[in-house]
């Protein structure tokens, strides 16, 4: 039973500018620990100095901030290292025209990314003055979309959309892996409040989950790729999976180069660690501002 005073300390919370912020080295659920538990034994990771002073098997720096957009049923400034991105979830009483045309019951969640022009280091021109969306900014804004459906309940949802926008705003390496993780975080925080405002008897968001990126740097695996690494790597690797550890995608190429399947166990067995990690701080933050994550 949680006690008044803590109610009261978390609509305040609620209701003021001030933020949360979590680290990632925020005790992390029985749920990540078990995951971490899947990477096999035998894996060893050597020491390696890498440009910023992480190990081969060491995430960034992750802190997320709440309630950065109040028109938005949930939003997120996501920052893993030194790339950030605001996550915002907005839900609309409408569902779109192809889905009464076709006769589909349910909901739609759909997503769209987009890069700021001072997110990276020279002036990245708006996908508006180009007319266009470049194919890079579709490929991940889809990506986000079949990610974030693949944990949602769209019947439970009922007839209802829901919009995850994801912009970026400084760029040094996996800002479609950051911005997956933080719409997760954004998007159990709206589905929440689709309960409190008695819409729907629970929330449509069965499970969490986070995307990370991993490569093969100098011969050697390593997680969490920050811009001048992702540059260097020969292979260049992105898993989204869910807290229980089902994938939802896995992205995985040479950059000029073939990878071994030995190189392929490893990194996943990084990206393993680190969506761990991820969904630990997730959760210590959805703990924190007492929203009950969604059960496994």
């Amino acid at each position: 039973m949680v006690s008044a005073v803590r109610q009261a300390d978390y609509w305040a919370q609620q209701r003021s500018p001030a933020v949360w912020t979590e680290s990632v080295a925020a005790e992390s659920s029985n749920v990540a620990k078990s995951f971490v538990a899947q990477i096999p034994a035998t894996f060893k990771f050597p020491a390696m100095q890498r440009n910023d002073g992480r190990g081969p098997d060491e995430i960034r720096s992750v802190d997320f901030e709440l309630n950065v957009a109040p028109h938005a049923s949930g939003s997120v400034l996501v920052s893993i290292g030194q790339t950030r991105v605001i996550c915002g979830v907005t839900i609309e009483e409408v569902v779109p025209r192809w889905m009464k045309e076709q006769g589909v019951t349910g909901g739609w969640l759909t997503a769209e990314y987009s890069m700021l022009p001072y997110s990276t280091q020279t002036r990245k021109p708006r996908d508006a003055a180009k007319g266009r969306l470049d194919g890079r900014s579709v490929e991940i804004q889809r990506l986000i979309g079949r990610s974030l459906r693949a944990v949602i309940d769209l019947e439970k949802l009922g007839p209802r959309t829901i919009w995850v926008d994801c912009d970026v705003l400084q760029a040094d390496g996996g800002t479609r892996t950051t911005a997956i993780t933080g719409a997760s975080l954004a998007l159990a925080i709206a589905c929440r409040k689709l309960v409190r405002e008695k819409k729907l008897d629970a929330p449509p968001m069965q499970k969490l989950l986070a995307a990370v990126s991993a490569g093969i740097l100098d011969g050697q695996a390593v997680l969490d790729l920050n811009y001048e690494e992702d540059k260097l790597v020969s292979v260049d690797f992105n898993l989204v999976a869910t807290e229980d550890g089902e994938f939802v995608e896995v992205q995985g190429s040479g950059e000029e180069a073939t990878f071994s399947g030995s190189q392929l166990d490893e990194m996943l067995g990084l990206a393993r660690k680190g969506i761990a990690a991820l969904i630990g701080a997730q959760r210590a933050v959805l703990a924190r501002i007492m929203v009950s994550p969604p059960e496994v």
